[in-house]
């Protein structure tokens, strides 16, 4: 599976942002999907996870609340809607694709890994 994310850009604190991982081959639907971050000198942080379905969904405690993970099977594409941005959420995001149908907060589960896009929030 390869994966390539997408819709990073810079936006000001308290705005709304919708990133997209699009994956190629035809089993995305056997995948659990997962969004990681990495800020500029910290380690990479898991962000959200959806299982196979989209029926079960998990996020970090930074975000649950702000933002909503989803997916679009028939698409092949995870996406990550961001609302009420504040400047600690700006980092490079990361999604990730699991083999397993569950989802999992630990980035050593995931096989296969996007390039990363960059979110800034300005303050």
């Amino acid at each position: 599976v390869q994966l390539q994310a997408s819709g990073g850009r810079l936006v000001q604190a308290g705005g709304s942002l919708r990133l997209s991982c699009a994956a190629s081959g035809r089993t995305f639907s056997r995948y659990a999907m997962g969004w990681f971050r990495q800020a500029p000198g910290q380690e990479r942080e898991f962000v959200a996870a959806i299982n196979w379905s989209g029926g079960s969904t998990y996020y970090a405690d930074s975000v649950k609340g702000r933002f909503t993970i989803s997916r679009d099977n028939a698409k092949s594409t995870v996406y990550v809607q961001m609302s009420s941005l504040i400047p600690e959420d700006t980092a490079v995001y990361y999604c990730a694709a699991d083999r397993s149908y569950s989802y999992t907060p630990l980035a050593y589960e995931y096989d296969y890994w996007g390039q990363g896009t960059l979110v800034t929030v300005s303050s």
